[in-house]
């Protein structure tokens, strides 16, 4: 195990320096509130964590403090200083995401009482000074050393983006669900979890008995819901998309089967679910280091999408995060790099989706590219490479390359940044709710909130779009009435 050992008081010389380098995290940002007791609302909304005010406020100054504490106890002097006076200037603005190095550097010793002032520099990626002050310790005249203890993983509840979807949905009317061959109790108990929540009506379409094992094992009463009985899962997929393009239900929700296999009933030219604009997949994430959703696409049904398919799937992304209430959402199209290069396709298409929205092709949101991924969600990463954007750090959509990079960056955020996400598939006649085994019961409910909040927004779309038409219709007869010899 790694010990730490304190320097004395006369060890240490005039001009003595240490430092520690540190990037504010919207999980930093929560522990300080919760330490602090700051009960503002302001302090966890999207545009105050973007740019946290300077001017004395809790969450900043507690979190410099700190950082400057485990230098001054761990570093300079070390163990068994004593911290007697702290004070911190901020000099501009510290930002989510934001990379700060804190440098300690002694400037008085008192050998009368042992006090050693120290005098302190923040600065950001760009050394530009961000915070600055001085602190006074009372050092030790004897060596101390102490194993390193090891820093204890606090996780913090919350996952305010997921549940927010939750909230929207709390006076929308459930959503009558072809849940899919439900036959194992982790898809039986996320469905019947949704239902207690007044998100979906499940209507349960697989082999009878296995459904009622699985009930079974749960303990949960089956009657208040429907029973469509197929022999396997393959029947349970068709006979789910039957319903579906019947009006009988208008969603289906994945149970135990595979993806393939439910989308390939989806998937039928014939009697499928397909519309006039290509099928894909969006993951909705609540990523603990980022202030808004975010949503990636396709991580999950598209390989190698063509220009004109990637068009389809921005357009059916944007569509999405305007039914989740995200105005004008920002969409980065992702590559290796933030420049054109004819060598690498993704930034030649990338490219010509940004004039395809420049000519009115994809509507809705803002968009840019080719960014990379620190560009498209670091503003400091950003500006280190003079990147102007206003999608750049801030990105609502980030839409990948292929499936690959997608599906890996999607399984990155999850098991290595502690994210958590709910999937759908957006471009068919109804949403399809893709679940996995993994998921625990917040992502499932999110799951079938934004399937919930995209049917909304599909009914209202279709009721404008009848309105419309016939509101021309019946001008149109106006005309032939009161110009009867027109024709």
């Amino acid at each position: 195990m790694q010990s730490i050992e304190n320097k004395t008081f006369d060890e240490i010389n005039i001009g003595d320096t240490a430092s520690l380098t540190r990037r504010l995290t919207l999980q930093d940002i929560k522990l300080m509130t919760a330490v602090s007791g700051d009960l503002d609302p302001e302090v966890l909304n999207e545009d105050y964590v973007r740019q946290i005010p300077t001017d004395g406020v809790t969450v900043p100054s507690l979190w410099s403090s700190s950082i400057i504490s485990s230098i001054l106890e761990n570093q300079l002097p070390g163990p068994g200083t004593r911290i007697i006076d702290l004070s911190i200037h901020f000099v501009a603005p510290i930002t989510l995401g934001q990379i700060v190095t804190l440098t300690l550097r002694a400037k008085r010793k008192a050998p009368s009482n042992n006090q050693i002032t120290f005098g302190f520099l923040g600065t950001d990626c760009n050394g530009e000074p961000v915070l600055e002050g001085e602190a006074i310790t009372v050092a030790l005249n004897h060596k101390i050393r102490r194993e390193a203890t090891e820093i204890p993983e606090i996780n913090l509840k919350g996952r305010p983006h997921l549940r927010l979807l939750l909230e929207m949905v709390s006076r929308l009317n459930p959503l009558r669900t072809a849940v899919v061959h439900p036959t194992q109790t982790e898809s039986l108990s996320g469905a019947i979890e949704a239902a207690k929540a007044n998100l979906i009506e499940p209507v349960l379409v697989g082999p009878e008995e296995k459904i009622i094992k699985a009930a079974t094992e749960l303990d949960i009463d089956l009657s208040p819901w429907t029973i469509v009985p197929a022999e396997h899962s393959h029947e349970a997929a068709w006979k789910a998309v039957e319903l579906a393009r019947a009006g009988k239900v208008d969603a289906l929700m994945k149970g135990s089967l595979h993806t393939d296999e439910l989308m390939h009933a989806v998937l039928d030219r014939e009697t499928g679910l397909r519309t006039d604009r290509r099928m894909s997949h969006v993951f909705a994430f609540d990523v603990p280091t980022y202030p808004r959703a975010l949503l990636i696409t396709d991580a999950a049904i598209n390989i190698y999408p063509t220009l004109e398919d990637k068009k389809d799937i921005l357009q059916n992304a944007i569509d999405l995060a305007l039914a989740l209430h995200i105005r004008k959402p920002k969409v980065a199209i992702l590559s290796a790099v933030e420049t054109v290069n004819p060598n690498i396709q993704s930034t030649v298409e990338a490219a010509a989706l940004c004039k395809m929205a420049d000519r009115g092709q994809i509507t809705g949101g803002l968009i840019d590219g080719p960014l990379a991924f620190d560009n498209a969600v670091s503003e400091a990463a950003a500006k280190t490479k003079g990147i102007v954007s206003p999608v750049a750090g801030k990105a609502d959509i980030l839409l990948v390359p292929d499936v690959e990079s997608g599906n890996m960056l999607a399984k990155q955020l999850e098991y290595l940044g502690g994210a958590e996400g709910a999937g759908v598939v957006v471009g068919a006649r109804v949403p399809i709710i893709l679940t996995s085994r993994s998921d625990d019961t917040t992502s499932r409910m999110a799951s079938c909130a934004i399937a919930v909040l995209q049917s909304h927004k599909m009914q209202l779309r279709k009721s404008r779009s009848i309105n419309r038409d016939g509101g021309q219709k019946h001008a149109k007869g106006r005309t032939r009435k009161n110009h009867p010899g027109s024709g």
